[in-house]
């Protein structure tokens, strides 16, 4: 019998282990994705154009901070229901997933972690619900793998801190209103704070000339002796262990979300190869057509499954920094292989805006190395598996 796909290839019946709510949260935001995203991601990637009215459908739609306790206008979801959000975001675009991901991991997820009650009560439910955008300041532009050797720091002064430095490659910066920035105080120790839109000396410039994340705001921060209230400081958290239990969260939807663009650009092959004739039978008929069909499937279905044992380890508190690593290096890489494959399959086609895969391509271009390069991704477990560090 003849493999049938409908919404997305499930061949090994995950979705047996999955329950009714997680199922349902994934419908809806399915067809949230193909009602107000895709009939116009390829003229926003094609005009570099950041659509801003979709900040507020975001959080309508419950795509920020979905495992933020409800008081605090979020989901109060599991973790595999925030997986599946960010899966089906990104079978849109890994640029609209960013958005979403940003907002929900690297902003709301350390104001709540590490935040103060007020700090909680002020900023979460704006982010919540897309009245506010959210940016995560850590990548400098000579600091990018070795977040410890930045730069930007703050001074005391007695009612405020004093903030100098700058941040580059920031996801919303553009539009951001709140951006949570990591910095090291005069004792050389990394604290974060929260800056708002409007303190004088913050500015945030836009990084043009992108190929890759073309609907996404991409920018940097500049901080030129910006005053920052003394309660804008987060209180519960010191040292990297901030930024990197941030960057956790982030890396977990990323796995998650890789999953998407692979089967948007391994549904759009397979459908082509099914109508493309050559030879007067269609390519799918061919060996090599179906090596490369049945080659994506096979990385997909294990990429789910990786994705899925990791939400349940996430869910039971029990997923780790390496875990978590290898899953987002894994499912990204092989997200990029069936990309490239999949345009290989529709030939001259496949770089044309008229199909989704030369775009997710280009985007997972970015994925590949944000959150954490490849490389380094190899290099933590390399280091789990013998014990010995590679880099400081």
């Amino acid at each position: 019998m003849a493999y049938e796909s409908s919404d997305a290839p499930d061949y090994y019946n995950i979705d047996e282990l999955l329950n009714s709510e997680h199922k349902l949260i994934r419908q809806t935001m399915r067809d949230f994705v193909k009602r107000e995203i895709s009939p116009y991601i390829e003229e926003w990637a094609q005009q570099a154009h950041f659509p801003s009215e979709i900040v507020k459908k975001f959080g309508e739609v419950g795509a920020f901070g979905p495992t933020i306790p409800t008081e605090y206008g979020g989901g109060g979801l599991d973790y595999i229901s925030y997986g599946l959000i960010m899966q089906e975001i990104e079978r849109g675009d890994s640029g609209m997933r960013s958005t979403a991901s940003v907002q929900g991991s690297l902003v709301m997820f350390p104001i709540y972690e590490y935040g103060s009650e007020e700090q909680r009560e002020k900023f979460l439910p704006k982010l919540a619900s897309g009245e506010w955008l959210g940016c995560f300041g850590l990548t400098e532009p000579d600091y990018g793998s070795n977040p410890a050797g930045m730069v930007t720091n703050i001074k005391d002064k007695g009612d405020h801190y004093l903030l100098n430095g700058a941040k580059m490659w920031i996801s919303n910066a553009p539009e951001a209103q709140v951006a949570v920035v990591w910095a090291k105080n005069e004792e050389g120790r990394i604290k974060g704070l929260i800056v708002e839109r409007g303190m004088e000396g913050f500015t945030t410039p836009v990084i043009h000339n992108k190929w890759s994340l073309r609907a996404s705001s991409t920018g940097e921060l500049v901080f030129d002796n910006v005053k920052v209230p003394k309660e804008n400081l987060f209180p519960n958290v010191e040292g990297l262990r901030g930024p990197l239990g941030c960057l956790d969260s982030a890396r977990y939807g990323i796995a998650w979300g890789a999953i998407g663009a692979a089967i948007d650009c391994y549904e759009t092959a397979r459908k082509y190869a099914a109508e493309r004739i050559q030879f007067d039978k269609p390519i799918a008929a061919f060996q090599l057509s179906q090596k490369k069909l049945a080659e994506m499937l096979t990385e997909i279905t294990k990429a789910q499954l990786l994705a899925w044992r990791l939400g349940t380890l996430k869910n039971e508190g029990e997923a780790t920094t390496q875990q978590i690593s290898m899953a987002k290096r894994n499912n990204v890489e092989m997200a990029l292989k069936i990309a490239r494959e999949a345009r290989q399959l529709l030939g001259g086609m496949g770089i044309t805006g008229d199909y989704p895969i030369m775009r997710h391509m280009m985007n997972l271009e970015s994925v590949i190395t944000y959150e954490g390069t490849h490389e380094i991704h190899l290099l933590i477990t390399g280091s789990d598996i013998t014990g010995i560090q590679a880099f400081k």
